[in-house]
């Protein structure tokens, strides 16, 4: 059995048998600059506190997997310098190195799933990236979902990337894709997009009851809840796509690719939007935080 560290609160919360809902760490180490990135983390665990659940913020911290970090290890993680970006593919031989790492969707749902907890909330998952026909650069985050059963919730998609082929490729897994209260999926920074969605819940408790149906039946793999972006948050799309285009451009001629795509982008895409993609940013991810405990909370009842 791999060897998990629980921070006091967790364990504390699993032998009392609360919800609780896992948080990457990506965010922390590769998404944001310090103090802002742990500021952030500690706003996001708050408000999963104050509504039932509680957080419990997924990293690897000398080779040792640690679900709930204290203080003072988030502290550690926000200012460590070459923290590895954790998938499926590197997360146990990192453990087996005695590194640290941060995870990404794929790599939280598989800690999430070795510590028993059932909802994630991210900000936006990996996927389909643009010109994949030809890169093949396809996130780890699409087949996790297929496989781990866990629920994640997230404003949809990263906008920077293919969204119809990576709704397209999830449809091919066989994972139910749910948006929150509209019949769009949202599109990351931008509450709706022009894709229907393939299903529609307008409740937590609604969204709990399909996942359990799905443990009831033997189904492989989690679910994706698209919760979209508060509308007074939000960039509109057609805002944003000649500022996606430019920076998309700017990273092909200067030969940036693999895992060093998302971080540039996201980079210049808050340049070129004078801060205001970070702070919408922040807002999705507190908003599916709000959701992610909600969800826990009603499967703790069923």
């Amino acid at each position: 059995m791999i060897d998990i560290a629980y921070s006091p609160e967790v364990a504390e919360a699993r032998a009392e048998g609360r919800p609780l809902v896992a948080l990457e760490s990506t965010i922390i180490t590769h998404g944001m600059p310090f103090p802002q990135n742990v500021e952030t983390a500690r706003r996001v665990e708050a408000e999963i506190r104050a509504h039932g659940a509680v957080p419990a913020t997924i990293a690897v911290l000398g080779g040792r997997l640690h679900v709930g970090l204290t203080d003072a290890q988030l502290d550690r993680l926000g200012q460590a310098q070459d923290v590895a970006k954790l998938s499926r593919a590197d997360f146990a031989a990192c453990l087996a190195r005695g590194g640290d790492g941060a995870t990404t969707v794929a790599a939280t749902m598989i800690a999430a799933r070795l510590a028993g907890i059932e909802v994630f909330a991210t900000g936006g998952i990996g996927g389909v990236h643009r010109g994949a026909e030809q890169s093949f650069d396809i996130s780890a985050d699409l087949q996790e979902l297929a496989k781990t059963p866990v629920t994640v919730v997230a404003a949809g998609a990263k906008a920077i990337l293919d969204l119809p082929k990576t709704f397209e490729v999830l449809e091919t897994l066989g994972v139910p894709v749910i948006a929150y209260g509209q019949d769009v999926l949202p599109a990351f920074w931008s509450a709706t997009s022009d894709m229907p969605a393939p299903l529609r819940m307008d409740s937590a408790a609604e969204i709990a009851r399909a996942q359990r149906m799905r443990g009831a039946m033997g189904l492989e793999g989690g679910q994706l809840v698209a919760n979209p972006i508060p509308a007074a948050s939000q960039i509109p799309a057609e805002e944003l796509r000649p500022v996606i285009d430019q920076a998309l451009a700017e990273a092909e001629a200067q030969g940036i690719a693999a895992k060093a795509v998302t971080p540039f982008l996201l980079g210049r895409i808050f340049e070129l939007t004078e801060g205001r993609s970070l702070e919408a940013n922040i807002e999705l991810v507190l908003n599916n935080a709000r959701l992610g405990a909600a969800i826990a909370v009603e499967l703790g009842k069923l």
